[in-house]
């Protein structure tokens, strides 16, 4: 493996022997790769006209037996990977010819071999694990960072203001990872919701130049600056702290004047963690009982280029605590794409944020009975409640 060739995922499985060759050609079949399976000490390759992925196999004559306590993961998931005996070990060359790209061909390559055998995948960078099923949501649904991304805090010393909120997962990407100090614990959601932002155009090769302020997209400027630079001007932290995290794996966000003061910016993010209080739901279900049947009306009667999009607010079940633990509610927000007498289908506008049982982009049914919030967006802009209420009642049919 060349040194620009990085190990980003691990299928780990209890079969000690690789699949066979023809079996996984005849996977391939039909594909536009070429695949090769006689390279000196690498078990297959997978190249396209813009990519090649390298895997190599190990295997252990015992089980693991264990899992590090960095992965997250389901406690099924880490039970097959404490079983493990073979190891694939899947490379790619991060960045080339495109972050996304490069990503997503070796994870067709996961996907290809997961199906094949049973496994448990190993993100390498960001530290989680994945099912099958999770390997083959992820290739298909929209994009979503959260899949690719973990974000740690880690407390730096005393005082109100000592976190230190960084990212795993963003080498897949060919980029460094990214960190921010002094923040304090209530607006720990407040960073990770910054990070997300920014990881998301970093792994599409968008991301902003060091040393060069620009404007989050609520309008407030910051920068990125090299790590060994931006950590020498910090007081107050514990320099143990760094221990496995060298600073040549990392940008350091900070203000425009390059203070680690970055309380400005995450306050206008804070205010999507707010909690809604029983007489605002109850306000809001109240509309949406009120407006439904025009809502529905206009949704049925919208132009095939009308630049208009309907979105309703449902509460999902989650398991954050378990499979086998009491299920819990999280409202989340669907664009309604087919509606049907009392039941609509409609796409996920954005994933759970407590577990992945709930994608970015999957396709949900909704009864109407539990629609407890309305929101029509037109080309890209969500009209106020009065503008919507205007819209929904001046284009009643006579």
């Amino acid at each position: 493996m060349t040194s620009s060739y990085k190990e980003i995922y691990l299928i780990a499985t209890e079969a000690a022997e690789p699949l066979a060759p023809e079996v996984v050609t005849e996977a391939y079949e039909g594909e536009e790769v070429e695949l090769k399976f006689d390279e000196p000490g690498v078990w297959l390759v997978v190249k396209s006209d813009t990519t090649r992925v390298e895997v190599r196999f190990e295997n252990r004559l015992e089980p693991l037996g264990w899992t590090p306590d960095l992965l997250t993961g389901t406690p099924e998931l880490r039970e097959q990977l404490s079983a493990a005996r073979g190891f694939y070990r899947v490379s790619y060359e991060p960045g080339k010819p495109q972050p996304s790209v490069a990503c997503f061909e070796a994870l067709w390559t996961v996907r290809a071999l997961v199906d094949l055998t049973e496994g448990v995948v190993v993100d390498t960078t960001s530290f989680k694990l994945h099912s099958p099923m999770d390997v083959e949501e992820i290739t298909e649904l929209d994009f979503d960072i959260r899949d690719h991304l973990t974000v740690h805090a880690q407390v730096m010393g005393d005082g109100d203001r000592q976190v230190w909120v960084h990212t795993h997962g963003l080498a897949k990407f060919g980029a460094l990872d990214v960190e921010m100090f002094h923040i304090a614990e209530d607006d720990l959601s407040a960073a990770e919701t910054f990070f997300y932002e920014l990881a998301g155009d970093l792994a599409f090769g968008e991301g902003p130049t060091p040393r060069h302020p620009i404007s989050t997209s609520v309008g407030l400027g910051f920068q990125l600056l090299p790590s060994d630079e931006a950590r020498s001007t910090l007081f107050g932290a514990d320099p143990e702290a760094f221990s496995g995290h060298p600073t040549t794996n990392f940008m350091t966000v900070v203000s425009p004047e390059g203070r680690h003061a970055m309380s400005e910016i995450l306050a206008h993010y804070r205010d999507r963690f707010t909690k809604e209080s029983d007489a605002e739901s109850e306000k809001k279900q109240d509309e949406a009982t009120r407006l439904l049947p025009l809502f529905k009306g206009r949704y049925l009667r919208k132009g095939l280029m009308e630049p208009l999009t309907f979105i309703v607010r449902a509460p999902f079940e989650v398991h954050p605590e378990g499979a086998n633990a009491a299920a819990e509610q999280e409202q989340l927000w669907v664009e309604v794409v087919q509606w049907a007498e009392d039941t609509l289908i409609g796409k996920l506008v954005e994933g759970g944020t407590r577990t992945s049982e709930w994608r970015k982009g999957s396709h949900v049914e909704v009864d109407d009975a539990q629609i407890n919030a309305l929101a029509v967006s037109r080309e890209g802009r969500q009209l106020e409640p009065d503008e919507m209420e205007r819209l929904l009642q001046l284009e009643r049919p006579a």
